[in-house]
């Protein structure tokens, strides 16, 4: 099962950003049902316009694999902002209050955060992510640089 971890992450990470992104576009654009209500968020409209396009761009971002752990930290924010300002008055835990999608937005992203994109990423293809050996998991890194401290103690210096 772990041989997979990178690749069920990946999948989690689509999965995620297309909902996300999903939420948005119907705010803006009035597609899928449009916004809560119906219909779109006035332009510029405090705080729900902002949160669209927040849900939008970064949910898309997200769903690429590009820029996953910023985009990823910005929609987590977004989303504990919404819960805290918008819902928790209304009754303290989600189910009470109609937060519980704010509440698990927010840890999914963040979890994106400390976790990275996984596979199926195109900051794996290209970027600094390709640059620095992102196309290595963690474990393949930890395990690579274990054996390269071995050696260098196994080796014996002569002169």
């Amino acid at each position: 099962m772990n041989h997979a971890q990178p690749y069920a992450l990946g999948l989690f990470r689509i999965v995620a950003g297309l909902l996300f992104a999903c939420h948005g576009a119907a705010s803006l654009f009035g597609v899928l049902g449009g916004a809560v209500g119906g219909g779109t968020v006035g332009a510029g409209v405090w705080p729900g316009w902002y949160a669209a396009v927040i849900q939008l761009v970064a949910g898309g971002l997200v769903l690429l694999g590009l820029g996953t752990r910023g985009a990823a930290f910005l929609a987590s924010g977004s989303m504990a902002y919404a819960y805290f300002k918008v819902h928790q008055p209304e009754g303290l835990f989600p189910l009470q209050n109609g937060g519980e999608l704010s509440a698990l937005f927010c840890w999914v992203f963040l979890l994106l955060v400390f976790t990275g994109p996984g596979a199926l990423a195109l900051d794996r293809l290209f970027g600094a992510g390709a640059r620095n050996g992102a196309d290595l998991t963690a474990r393949e890194k930890k395990t690579a640089e274990k054996s390269e401290k071995r050696e260098e103690r196994a080796t014996p210096i002569t002169a």
